[in-house]
Formats: C-alpha cells, structure tokens, sequence
C-alpha cells in the first residue's frame, strides 16, 4: 500500500520465501528552478533523500533568478534520489534533475531507463518549465504536467497551463502539493499509470 509499507520483511531486511521483490521503476521529477522538485522527493520517500544540496551564490542567485522564491538558498546541483514502495508489485526509484540550464548535461545519464517523468510547473515562471517539456516530448517518455500549488493557490486555470505549454490532450495536467505525501503520491500514480498504459499500447501494437 501507498505510504512506504510494502513486503514483509525478515529480520535481516530481506522479503520472505515465496514472495518476489517489487519491481523496480524509475521515474524522473523534472522542472524548473525552485518549482518544488527536492521538496517533492523529499515528501514521498521511504528512505533518507540522497541529495546534492548546495549553498546559493550571489552569482547563482543572479543567474538563476530567484525573485519569484528569495527565501531559497541552496540549489540542486546534481540530483535528488529516493524511493517509495507502491505496492508489493512495484517500488518506485526517484531522480529529481537540476533546474538550472547550465546542468543540463547532466539529463541523459539520470532520464536513461525512466519509464515515466512528472514535469513540476511554478505558474508564476512557466517558460521556465518549457525545457523539461521539450525534452520528454523529443526523447519519447510519457509525462505528466503537475501545477505546484504555492500557498494552495492555482493563479492560471489548467487549461490555461496546457495551452500555455502546447501539450498533447492525452499529456495529464494536473494540480498538487509538493509538501504533501499524499498529493506526491497521487501525482506519482498518475505518472505510473500513462506510463503502463504507453507501454502496454507499444506492446500491442
């Protein structure tokens, strides 16, 4: 079940006899700078967040322009990684990329493998999400558009961001929390559930 409990487990951490481990997926949390990713993977994982936390410089600030969040003052500038177990089928293994340009680079080595990405939108900033989206678009991996809701308030109407992003009707866009467990769960599961759909569609075709 959502929530971190997944299969019983022995002493030694290992699933007991006649049981398979969850299968493990990869899932990439995309977006723009200080859209809510760290504090996203941070809010669903099972595990103590392996994160690359780093102190924001005045040339950073200046570059990454943090007027729409001035209380940030750390970026990422690697990655994020955690994990959740969905179920006793399936375990979700989580990366959130940086969202600064000048680390783009580093996306090919962290989206290798993903089945599925939820692309974080801050609708005060929408061109800054525009890269995350082209990218999953040209690359062929099912996404889904999460409007971050920053103090609980939804500034353009969903329609609005979809157009605003020239999306595909069949692209999710939907609201959440990135604070909330359950609000990331949620959004997650919608990823993973486009993503099984493409799949099983490309298999029977």
């Amino acid at each position: 079940m959502p929530g971190g409990r997944g299969l019983p487990e022995r002493q030694d951490g290992t699933p007991r006899a006649g049981r398979r481990p969850p299968l493990p997926v990869k899932m990439v949390i995309a977006g723009g700078f200080g859209v809510g990713k760290t504090t996203a993977v941070s809010a669903i994982s099972e595990i103590p967040v392996l994160t690359t936390e780093a102190a924001m410089t005045e040339v950073a600030a200046a570059i990454d322009r943090i007027g729409h969040v001035p209380q940030k003052v750390t970026t990422t500038v690697a990655l994020d990684f955690g994990c959740i177990t969905i179920d006793e089928e399936i375990k979700l293994y989580l990366f959130g990329t940086p969202g600064q340009d000048r680390f783009g680079f580093m996306w090919n080595d962290l989206v290798s493998g993903a089945l599925g990405a939820l692309v974080i939108v801050d609708t005060r900033r929408m061109d800054d999400c525009y890269p995350s989206v082209d990218y999953f678009e040209q690359a062929g991996i099912p996404f889904v558009v999460a409007v971050n809701l920053f103090d609980g308030q939804l500034s353009h109407g969903l329609d609005d961001v979809r157009w605003a992003l020239a999306v595909s009707n069949d692209t999710p866009v939907i609201t959440f929390d990135a604070r909330d467990t359950r609000s990331v769960r949620d959004a997650l599961l919608v990823v993973l559930n486009r993503a099984l759909a493409e799949t099983r569609a490309t298999t029977a075709g």
